[in-house]
C-alpha cells in the first residue's frame, strides 16, 4: 500500500487538521469532526446537515459553506457518523427554522440520522426533517442498504437544496423540494480498479486486468455484474442506458454529472463525459448544465459515474444560485 499517510488509524483527525488550516471558509470542531461554516447563514433560514463515512471526498466537508451545507459529520473512512456527532451539528447549526438532514440510503447513516433527529428534538425542541436519497440504478439492494444506494445525485441535491434555503423557504418547502429532486435523478457507476482502505491495507476486492465492475458502490459494494474491458464509448452506454431505462427524462433540460471516483484523470473523465454527452443528445435530452470532476469519490478507485437529473426552469435557477464551497464555488 502506497498512501500519503502516517498513522491509518490518525487518518481521518489528521486530514481533519489539514483541511482547518486550507479552507478558510470553514471552521471544525475536532472533538466531533464536524466541518461547520465559518459565518453562520442568517437566522430564521433553514440549516442543511449532511455527512457520512470519509474518503469519498470533497463530499460532504468540501461542500460546507454559502448555497450548500451549515455543516457536515465526518465518520470514519466508509463508516457512518454517529447519532452524537449528528445531534451536535444540528444543535449547533440551527438558526431557527429547522434543520433538513441529507442522507444517502446506507444502513448505518439511515439509522444514525433517525436516531439524532429524535434525539436533537427532544434535547432542544428543534425541528428536523430529513430526504433520503437512493438515486443507484445498478442494485435494488446492496450489501449496507434496503433499497437503492444514495450517490452522485447527493452533490446535485445538497447544491440545488441548499440555493432554496437561502432564499428563505421554510422547512416544508425545503424538504419537497429535496424529495422532488430526488424522485428525477438517477446515477450508476462502473470502476477499472477496486479502493484500498488505509486501515486495511489492500484492496476492497479483486478485479482482473482486463474486467471492469459494472453499477459499483461508492464503497467498493459489488455492481450488476463484471464485464470485460470496452472503449470508453461501450463504457458510456453501459452506464446511461440504464438510467434512461430507469426514468423518463422527456424532452426537457437536464443537470448531468460525470464524476471520477478518485483515480481517474481529468482527461479520460472529460473524454468519458464527450461519449456520454452524445448518447444523451441521441435520446433528445437537453443539457443545460454540466459538472466533469471528483465530487464523491471512493479514495484511490479507477472509474466513474453518470448521474442525470431531470430539470425545470426553477430547479436551473437554483444551480446557477450563488456558492462558495471548497468542491463548488460560483457567482449568479
Amino acid at each position: 500500500m502506497k498512501k500519503l499517510i502516517n498513522d491509518p488509524a490518525n487518518l481521518l483527525a489528521e486530514a481533519l487538521h489539514g483541511m482547518d488550516r486550507a479552507l478558510p471558509g470553514v471552521t471544525i470542531d475536532h472533538r466531533n469532526r464536524i466541518v461547520y461554516r465559518a459565518e453562520p447563514k442568517d437566522s430564521g433560514k433553514v440549516a442543511l446537515i449532511s455527512g457520512g463515512g470519509s474518503g469519498h471526498e470533497p463530499l460532504h466537508g468540501g461542500f460546507v459553506g454559502p448555497g450548500m451545507l451549515d455543516a457536515a459529520c465526518a465518520g470514519e473512512v466508509f463508516t457512518s457518523p454517529t447519532p452524537d456527532q449528528l445531534v451536535e451539528a444540528t444543535k449547533t447549526a440551527d438558526r431557527g427554522a429547522g434543520v433538513l438532514h441529507i442522507v444517502k440510503n446506507y444502513t448505518g447513516d439511515v439509522m444514525n440520522f433517525d436516531m439524532a433527529a429524535e434525539l436533537a428534538a427532544a434535547e432542544t425542541g428543534v425541528e428536523v426533517a430529513t430526504v433520503v436519497v437512493n438515486d443507484d440504478v445498478a442494485v435494488e439492494d446492496s450489501t449496507w442498504t434496503a433499497g437503492r444506494r444514495g450517490v452522485g445525485l447527493t452533490v446535485l441535491l445538497e447544491k440545488l437544496v441548499g440555493a432554496a434555503a437561502e432564499e428563505g423557504r421554510d422547512l416544508a418547502a425545503v424538504q419537497a423540494l429535496a424529495e422532488r429532486i430526488n424522485a428525477q435523478g438517477r446515477s450508476m457507476g462502473m470502476a477499472l480498479t477496486s479502493c484500498t482502505v488505509p486501515a486495511a491495507g489492500r484492496p476492497t476486492f479483486d478485479l482482473p486486468e482486463d474486467e471492469m465492475e459494472m453499477g459499483v458502490g461508492i464503497h467498493g459494494e459489488p455492481g450488476r455484474h463484471r464485464v470485460p474491458l470496452a472503449p470508453a464509448a461501450e463504457v458510456a452506454r453501459q452506464l446511461v442506458e440504464p438510467v434512461l431505462a430507469d426514468l423518463d427524462f422527456g424532452p426537457g433540460p437536464a443537470i448531468v454529472m460525470l464524476n471520477g471516483m478518485g483515480g481517474t484523470p481529468l482527461i479520460e473523465q472529460y473524454l468519458m463525459y464527450g461519449e456520454v454527452a452524445a448518447l444523451l443528445e441521441k435520446a433528445g435530452i437537453t443539457v443545460a448544465r454540466t459538472l466533469v470532476g471528483n465530487y464523491i469519490t471512493s479514495l484511490d478507485m479507477q472509474g466513474c459515474s453518470v448521474t442525470v437529473l431531470k430539470a425545470d426552469d426553477e430547479l436551473l435557477r437554483l444551480w446557477d444560485a450563488p456558492v462558495n464551497t471548497a468542491g463548488l464555488r460560483w457567482r449568479a
